[in-house]
């Protein structure tokens, strides 16, 4: 089945908030077995939100209406619910009454704009919400002839998940038909999304009751597998015969295929290899032994790094000789692979990584223009390095050039 959220409240079209309840719903929904289809923020207003209400029950059996459903003039989610649906609203004195006791345990009169939150659409159920003043309400009805399950529900976070966990959860297990939910995440690494879509859609298409989809970022290909049956065996049987065949088009693109992040991938074949690491950083500032550093128990493969910006830092932390600085640049083959060795002898690790680039705006030249980065790979055998040149702002160049070097660990661990 499929399920639209609507997230409801002006502020939430500013830049100044977000919603996040969605992502708690669509983990919650999924879970059941039900895909969310859609995603929508309404301001406060009737008109919109009727409409919202309306084309949401045109193309989804299951919506939640987030917000709105508070004492104010612009709360207005179950006016607009009750239109949508062509139903009344009644004030329920069960509810007025809980709103004056609840005004009462914090010692002030209730104020006469609060019993619009007592105001119940005809034949929902009143989903009681501990957390805060306005309840909850479920909806089960028939909309053009199709069973139509609609829930009202609060807006703060706090009021929202424990009353969707309790209420709406129970509710909707009893409602719809037994489904599970299997998912897979697959990650490959500096293939572009294009060449990864070339190999991998001539396989996934052959595949309709998954749903597939690839996301790409700083280098970073992230395909996602999902798929719904009746048993979650068979779901994941369904999933994982399709992940194998992408596996194996992916070849060695391919680092997880467990949803592990590459810095994660990178600390488990150090520690198979019982193998160590440091890194000397130029271009990219940190980024690279952040990443690593973000993994809990690092530290038994990652003995550490030095971020080497200036010249005299590449030779005094990592024992780059002056010559080779000055006779090929900062930036440079040479330099790269004296100081993956450098930090490699200095710290006594098994591998040492290096990498100097240009990450602009500016410093770039014809012969090392914007984006070029040298990346180095040392142990007690060989020191390998790759020229590459990244295209984009100087964020993004810093993060490709990151995760390009990550990669080239795990290459040369497999």
């Amino acid at each position: 089945m499929k399920s639209e959220i609507i997230a409801i409240g002006s502020e939430m079209l500013t830049p100044y908030r977000q919603d996040t309840n969605s992502l708690f719903l669509t983990e919650r929904l999924n879970e059941m077995g039900v895909t969310v289809a859609f995603k929508t923020i309404v301001g406060d207003r009737r008109k919109d939100l009727v409409n919202a209400i309306r084309s949401a029950l045109g193309r989804t059996d299951i919506i939640i209406l987030m917000g709105g459903l508070g004492p104010t003039e612009d709360d207005l989610t179950r006016e607009a619910a009750a239109e949508a649906l062509d139903l009344t609203l009644h004030r329920d004195n069960t509810q007025v009454a809980a709103l004056h006791a609840r005004a009462a345990t914090w010692r002030i009169s209730m104020p006469s704009n609060n019993l619009k939150q007592a105001d119940v659409i005809k034949g929902a159920t009143i989903l009681p919400n501990p957390n805060g003043s306005a309840p909850g309400q479920w909806i089960d009805t028939l909309y053009g002839g199709y069973r139509k399950l609609i829930m009202l529900i609060p807006g703060p976070p706090g009021e929202c998940k424990p009353l969707f966990e309790a209420e709406c959860q129970p509710r909707l297990r009893d409602a719809l038909p037994p489904r599970f939910l299997a998912k897979r995440v697959l990650k490959a690494a500096m293939i572009p999304e294009s060449q990864a879509d070339k190999l991998l859609a001539p396989i996934y298409t052959q595949y309709p009751d998954v749903e597939t989809t690839i996301l790409a970022h700083a280098g970073d290909i992230q395909l996602n597998l999902i798929c719904s049956k009746p048993t979650i065996e068979a779901a994941q049987a369904r999933v994982d015969e399709l992940a194998s065949k992408m596996e194996e088009a992916l070849d060695d693109w391919l680092y997880s295929s467990q949803g592990d992040s590459l810095e994660q991938i990178v600390l488990y074949y150090l520690g198979l290899r019982q193998a160590t690491l440091a890194v000397a950083e130029s271009c990219t500032g940190g980024m690279i032994c952040e990443r690593i550093t973000s993994v809990p128990g690092s530290s038994r493969s990652f003995v550490g790094g030095a971020i080497v910006y200036s010249n005299q830092l590449k030779i005094s932390f990592a024992n780059v000789a002056p010559d080779l600085i000055s006779e090929h640049g900062a930036v440079s083959e040479e330099v790269a692979k004296a100081l993956a060795s450098g930090i490699r002898q200095r710290t006594g690790a098994t591998i040492g990584l290096g990498i100097t680039g240009v990450a602009g705006p500016s410093g770039g030249s014809e012969s090392k223009p914007v984006g070029r980065v040298y990346i180095a790979v040392s142990d007690a055998h060989k020191t390998d390095v790759l020229e590459h040149t990244f295209r984009g702002p100087r964020s993004r160049i810093r993060e490709w050039a990151s995760t390009q070097a990550l990669d080239l660990i795990r290459r040369r661990l497999m």
